[in-house]
């Protein structure tokens, strides 16, 4: 496939541009979690269960363990650890022989030794970046060189996240502006590293933009209607334990419901411009207007399932709170007044009203665009 020296240039900058967010600090680092601590992958030799107590379905008690080191300067060495059961079920971890977890190591200043060891969680790195490299073969080996800037795009969006917008998030920066221009600057790389500098990219990327401003719109109008604070929201309230007492919550909640949805807008407005592509270039003499139609009829067939993948999306991991409330009896008109329940509601609604908006937007984008270079 022929590549224009742009796109080729552009996707230089975005890998080397990825390699500087990998770099770069995010300015919460804490040394003082490294003082002294190393945390390492183990592996579990033996297990001593004697010391813990079950009531019901809850266990309590401590786990003693022999632990193997496999990583780090204490490789090869094998220590006794622990594990203690505080009687959580969401926060407590049962290990058995054989298993692989993260061990926290206490060193001794002054003599480098192993002083207490203990089993975090079980190690995950290992199998996730299997599943990583095998996504990324499958998604090079089908797409080519699409393939590969897509996944590209997929690095680049998810460094663009954790070192840059979670870190001004909490420095306190204002939550709706950053995460707009952020969610902005992502989706342009994306569709121009995808598409490259064509009429099929600008119109797909106008489309975006406008949905995820629109979407953002939405979010703020109906959030203060909803009245849903940002607490509802799991963890938010350890922030605030955490120390960061000034952080706008609610406003961090509602940027989330277009940053949660600007994936679905992407996929919403490059389908229509991708087809509007396609008429084009089979019938090069189409009136605006009718390409307009054709990105409407487009934009409806694509609305009827994309809605619903919104719905599917979001609702996947309320699954349980659905089940706790069902079990218990609890009446239909109280449910939805709960406010995380509420707050799924509000992402959800506000995310497909934003798809259906952006679906008119796009092909009216398209039919100007397509046809401006014309006499």
């Amino acid at each position: 496939m022929f590549l224009k020296k742009a796109d080729v240039y552009f996707v230089v900058f975005v890998v080397l541009t990825s390699v500087i967010l990998w770099f770069l600090p995010t300015g919460f680092e804490n040394p003082d979690l490294r003082k002294n601590t190393l945390r390492e992958k183990a592996a579990v030799i033996s297990v001593d269960d004697s010391d813990l107590k079950r009531f019901g379905l809850i266990l309590t008690g401590e786990q003693s363990m022999e632990i193997e080191i496999l990583s780090g300067e204490f490789k090869g060495r094998r220590v006794k650890a622990s594990n203690v059961l505080m009687g959580q079920m969401s926060v407590d971890k049962l290990f058995r022989k054989g298993d692989r977890v993260l061990a926290v190591l206490k060193i001794d200043g002054e003599t480098g030794e192993i002083i207490n060891a203990r089993a975090a969680e079980q190690y995950r790195v290992d199998i996730e970046l299997v599943l990583f490299a095998l996504f990324g073969l499958f998604l090079i080996g089908y797409a080519r060189w699409t393939g590969f800037r897509a996944l590209l795009s997929f690095v680049f969006t998810a460094l663009a996240i954790w070192k840059v917008l979670i870190p001004l998030f909490l420095k306190g920066i204002p939550p709706l502006p950053v995460s707009f221009l952020i969610v902005s600057a992502t989706t342009s790389i994306i569709m121009l590293l995808i598409t490259g500098f064509t009429r099929k990219g600008a119109v797909a990327l106008a489309g975006a933009i406008s949905g995820v401003a629109l979407t953002a719109v939405l979010a703020i109008v109906f959030g203060a209607l909803f009245r849903v604070p940002g607490t509802a929201k799991d963890f938010a309230e350890m922030l605030l334990y955490s120390g960061f007492y000034s952080l706008r919550l609610t406003d961090i909640f509602l940027s989330g419901i277009f940053i949660s949805s600007a994936g679905a807008v992407m996929d919403m407005a490059m389908d229509i411009a991708a087809s509007q592509a396609e008429v084009v270039e089979k019938n090069p003499g189409i009136s605006r207007k009718e390409l307009i139609v054709s990105g409407f009829r487009v934009g409806q067939a694509v609305i009827g399932t994309m809605t619903t993948t919104l719905l599917f999306a979001y609702s996947g991991s309320f699954t349980f709170v659905l089940m706790v409330f069902m079990a218990q009896g609890t009446p239909m008109e109280y449910i939805f007044n709960i406010s995380y329940v509420a707050a799924e509601i509000l992402l959800t609604l506000v995310g497909s009203f934003g798809l259906v908006l952006v679906a008119p937007v796009t092909a009216m984008l398209g039919g100007f665009i397509y046809t401006a270079r014309r006499v």
